[in-house]
C-alpha cells in the first residue's frame, strides 16, 4: 500500500468567501476587488489581482454613475444595490477561488479573521465617504 505524503501546511493567510461576502456589503465593490486581489496573490495568480481590481473599480464607476444620473434611482430601496453587488462578489469568489480557499484550509493553512474584513470594510465604507464628499463638493463649486 502507497503512503500519500501529506501536503506542507501554507504558510500564507487567505480571506474566506464568508469575509469577503461581509467586507462588500460594508465596504462596497472595492472592498470586494481588494480581498480578491489578495487571495489571487496569495495564491499565486496576479493577472487575476489585476483583473479583481479593474472589475471592482469599473462596478463601483458604474454604480455611483447610475446612482447620481438615473431618475427615480431614490425610488430604489437602499439595501438593495448593496445586497446585489454584495452576491455577485460572493459568487464569483465561489467560482473563481473556492476550491482554492477549501484546499488551503484543508492542507490546515489558515484565514483572515472575518473581523479583519469587517475593519477592511469600514476603511473601504470610509473612502467611498470620502469620494462622495468630493463628487458634492464639486458639484455645488460647479453650481455657483
Amino acid at each position: 500500500m502507497e503512503e500519500n505524503p501529506q501536503q506542507p501546511q501554507p504558510l500564507f493567510k487567505l480571506y474566506k468567501d464568508k469575509a469577503v461576502y461581509i467586507g462588500t456589503f460594508i465596504g462596497g465593490p472595492l472592498v470586494a476587488g481588494y480581498l480578491a486581489a489578495e487571495n489571487f496573490k496569495k495564491l499565486g495568480q496576479i493577472d487575476k489581482a489585476k483583473t479583481s481590481w479593474i472589475i471592482s473599480i469599473c462596478v463601483t464607476i458604474v454604480i455611483f454613475a447610475s446612482v447620481f444620473l438615473i431618475p427615480n434611482m431614490d425610488k430604489i430601496p437602499n439595501y438593495l444595490i448593496p445586497l446585489i453587488y454584495t452576491g455577485i462578489a460572493r459568487f464569483l469568489v465561489q467560482k473563481f477561488q473556492g476550491s482554492a480557499i477549501k484546499s488551503h484550509i484543508a492542507a490546515s493553512g489558515q484565514t483572515y479573521s472575518t473581523w479583519r474584513a469587517v475593519w477592511i470594510g469600514l476603511i473601504g465604507l470610509l473612502g467611498l465617504l470620502l469620494i462622495i464628499f468630493i463628487i458634492i463638493l464639486f458639484a455645488m463649486a460647479k453650481t455657483v
